[in-house]
């Protein structure tokens, strides 16, 4: 057990592991929940605890943040960083495609998943803060939580609904110590993830990992009297489409 602080990120890979890192530089004992095996073996690499299990599951969240406890001592940062989505291989793509056209397995796998596992984080991450007595919450998403765009409206109800939740609890649990945030990046991620069709896009119009992991320090350093319950990162590129 340490009396230094612990953090635990939701996703390892990309955004996830940049978090991860960043917050090790700044003197916190991390653990990563990572969906595969492989991908916790590469964060046990960079020193943080890597732990395999399903962030969408309650029982398995739940115990991957009791074994943290039991490992490293109580968290009193979470942050979700997951790509929750599953979309079904229907030929809609990115975000499920006009309404008229969209499926139902396309509505739960781009929607409805994302909704559900926000609805996981929270509810167990808020669980974990009052054990431990209070701390913060980060739910990470994307600028679609704040607008839709023609044929990406699942996408952008699962964004909105993540929104919604991250709210509700902000006020819910703020009078006892645990900070929920809402952190919007309100732009295309640059990784290795979306190098291919990002190639073209200037570097100014595109999120820096490395910045919105710098976001989440900032949100973390927060003082009760002072909760911004959502921050909005726009790159100063021409990112935007009406």
């Amino acid at each position: 057990m340490s009396d230094e602080r612990v953090a635990v990120v939701l996703g390892a890979r990309n955004l996830g592991g940049a978090i991860v890192d960043h917050l090790q530089a700044n003197g916190w004992r991390c653990a990563a929940v990572a969906r595969s095996e492989e991908t916790a073996a590469k964060v046990n690499e960079r020193g943080a605890l890597g732990i395999a299990a399903d962030a969408s599951d309650l029982d398995s969240l739940g115990q991957a943040l009791s074994r943290v406890r039991e490992e490293l001592g109580p968290p009193t940062l979470i942050v979700n960083a997951v790509a929750a989505s599953r979309p079904p291989d229907d030929g809609k793509g990115f975000g499920g495609g006009p309404l008229a056209d969209a499926t139902l397995d396309g509505f739960r796998g781009w929607a409805v998943a994302v909704a559900e596992q926000a609805f996981v984080f929270l509810s167990t991450g808020i669980g974990v803060m009052r054990e431990s007595g209070g701390g913060t919450l980060i739910q990470v998403t994307g600028g679609s939580s704040r607008r839709a765009m023609p044929g990406r409206g699942l996408w952008s109800a699962g964004a909105q609904a993540t929104r919604a939740l991250t709210h509700a609890a902000a006020q819910e649990v703020r009078q006892e110590g645990i900070h929920v945030a809402l952190l919007i990046v309100d732009a295309t991620i640059e990784s290795p993830k979306t190098a291919d069709f990002t190639r073209d896009t200037p570097r100014e119009a595109l999120a820096e990992m490395r910045l919105v992991a710098d976001a989440v320090n900032y949100l973390e350093r927060q003082e009760q009297r002072s909760y911004t319950h959502e921050l909005i990162l726009t790159p100063s590129g021409d990112n935007w489409v009406p």
